[in-house]
């Protein structure tokens, strides 16, 4: 029963979510061998300001 963790930047639509979903767990089905109805994934949503990389939150990136 593996449980996926993906954390990523909020924004992304609902349909995006579920194509990753789907793609995820595909992935883990050819990959382990697992039944897809034994798979969990887990979105979360992060605010930019919310997330550093190399000391600097992600909201106050030039290229951002």
């Amino acid at each position: 029963m593996p449980t996926i963790h993906v954390e990523m930047f909020e924004g992304r639509t609902l349909e995006q979510k579920r194509e990753l979903a789907k793609a995820l767990t595909e992935a883990t089905v050819r990959t382990l061998g697992s039944k897809p109805e034994g798979i969990d994934i887990i979105f979360t949503d992060v605010k930019k300001h919310d997330w550093a990389t190399g000391g600097v939150l992600w909201s106050e990136r030039p290229d951002n």
